[in-house]
């Protein structure tokens, strides 16, 4: 059995859901052992972010060197937040430690910034979201 609550700051539905919270709790068989753990909620990256990501990084890269956006994705993961080394039938691969679509808001503007640092050490010009907004609405 298992349930999320999230509440958010400053929201008018966070008395309800505190209470939907204590009658779920309340619903839990007494006969049995639970964990309960409270974590502090971060949004997750959001669909623009993501966007942008393939559509202006990446694309520069493909069409600067002519590899595969998909490659340059796991290179720039990888670079940033470690290797492993996993097996697949008998051959090694290297994979990143960590996934993009796992990372809040925050943690994938630093990832979006440490990609513009690394392409700038080879001479690429990444621009940033504002600056791609800021031309879409000129």
């Amino acid at each position: 059995m298992s349930q999320a609550f999230t509440l958010h700051a400053m929201d008018t539905t966070r008395v309800n859901v505190l209470a939907n919270c204590k009658r779920f709790l309340d619903l839990l068989p007494a006969d049995k052992s639970w964990r309960v753990e409270i974590t502090q909620h971060a949004k997750r990256r959001s669909l623009s972010q993501n966007a942008y990501l393939w559509s202006v990084p990446y694309k520069i890269l493909e069409d600067a060197t002519g590899h595969e956006s998909a490659y340059w994705h796991e290179y720039f993961l990888g670079e940033k937040y470690g290797w492993e080394t996993i097996e697949m039938f008998g051959q090694k691969k290297r994979a990143p430690l960590r996934r993009s679509s796992k990372l809040t808001t925050v943690e994938f503007s630093e990832y979006v910034e440490f990609i513009q640092r690394k392409c700038a050490e080879h001479g690429l010009y990444i621009p940033s979201p504002n600056e791609q907004a800021d031309q879409m609405a000129a």
